[in-house]
């Protein structure tokens, strides 16, 4: 993504877009790349919803709602960052794709120091929670800043001991909600001290599908990510397989084979996670991995809108109910289906975006895609 300044209209723009419904990170992204310009892919927002079926009209965000979200991160001293702006996070800026905008609170300058994520059970063993606030702690000291979740139990633990070194805090909902209830206090001092990020409205209450958008945030702003305890099905393994699709260090800290809170940490360590025993354990794998830098952009999947928009509509129009029959709930790669339908990238891609605009399919990092969940 183009790194550039945004005049205040544009932002208002990029934010409207971000907040559309039915505008995920991919499609975002690959509106811009297609446009160029938040508001001219705004225009087109209605045209490509309708290409892909959907009836009732696509409703994008009013500029006056946009204006009222950024007042509330002003009254709330926190700061909307754009993804093309030079003040958003190298590391996020890494990820393909970055989420479109962040909202962040605090002092902490993420980019100034290396970060490790720690993360583990919410249900901690008290020698995992002591665990965890020891090398939190002793990390610190040796200028890593440690990113989690503000989740009870590891999560918890691993930013209060780095509070006077420098923690930041990834949450799942808005910068005005506040979860887990109990760690206000810790939120609060994080909000002083580190640095809250959030991918989301401030009003908004996070809900089970945004802790996955969550975790790769914690991957994405970190150098590795350790896991502390985590069960064999514990949602903390997410955050170590975004780490490895991010090109992050995954360690893992061994446990009894006796306690079912060391299942997942124990099988990442069959699987090739470095294991951790102590600080400088963690200190030699950030020492040695390689740094997510951005490199020269890949051949962009849209050329000339002009060019493309007209031949690209009518070879997405008859490819669109063959790419519909290969889908369900269970993501497949976008490279997989354009092979399968013998037809360019940019058209399996087109029709996909006008899909999801439609409410029908959903796009999600990795180049990959799936049905739509149905809305309960």
């Amino acid at each position: 993504m183009r790194i550039r300044a945004l005049s205040p209209d544009q932002r208002l723009d990029w934010l409207r877009l971000a907040r559309t419904s039915g505008v995920g990170p991919v499609t975002f992204a690959k509106l811009i790349e297609r446009f160029d310009d938040a508001a001219a892919a705004i225009d087109a927002l209605p045209r490509l919803a309708r290409r892909g079926g959907r009836i009732d009209p696509l409703r994008t965000v009013s500029r006056d709602d946009a204006r009222g979200e950024l007042d509330r991160l002003d009254a709330l001293g926190a700061r909307l960052l754009c993804a093309c702006e030079p003040g958003y996070p190298a590391l996020l800026r890494a990820l393909e794709p970055p989420p479109p905008v962040v909202s962040v609170l605090g002092p902490l300058d993420p980019d100034e120091r290396p970060a490790c994520a720690m993360v583990g059970s919410r249900n901690a063993s008290a020698i995992g929670v002591r665990f965890a606030g020891d090398m939190a702690r002793t990390l610190g000291g040796h200028g890593v800043t440690i990113v989690s979740g503000l989740a009870r139990g590891i999560d918890g633990a691993a930013h209060a001991a780095a509070l006077e070194t420098g923690t930041i805090a990834v949450i799942a909902g808005g910068l005005e909600h506040i979860y887990p209830p109990e760690h206000e206090a810790l939120y609060r001092a994080i909000g002083e001290q580190g640095l809250i990020v959030s991918e989301c409205p401030p009003r908004y209450q996070a809900g089970a599908r945004d802790f996955p958008r969550r975790n790769r945030l914690i991957s994405g702003l970190s150098l590795g990510v350790l896991v502390v305890e985590a069960a064999d099905r514990s949602g903390t393994l997410i955050t170590a397989r975004y780490a490895l699709e991010q090109n992050r260090e995954v360690m893992a800290v061994p446990g009894s084979p006796m306690d079912p809170r060391a299942r997942g940490t124990n099988r990442l360590l069959r699987d090739g996670a470095a294991l951790v025993e102590t600080a400088d354990d963690v200190l030699n794998v950030l020492h040695s991995a390689r740094r997510p830098v951005l490199e020269e952009p890949s051949p962009p999947d849209f050329e000339d809108e002009r060019d493309m928009s007209a031949e690209t509509d009518a070879q997405a129009d008859r490819i669109r109910d063959a790419l519909l029959s290969r889908l369900s709930t269970v993501p497949v790669a976008r490279d997989e289906l354009t092979r399968q339908l013998g037809v360019p990238a940019q058209v399996v891609l087109a029709a996909l975006i006008e899909l999801e605009l439609a409410g029908r399919v959903e796009l999600l990092p990795g180049a990959q895609v799936c049905l739509s969940w149905p809305e309960t």
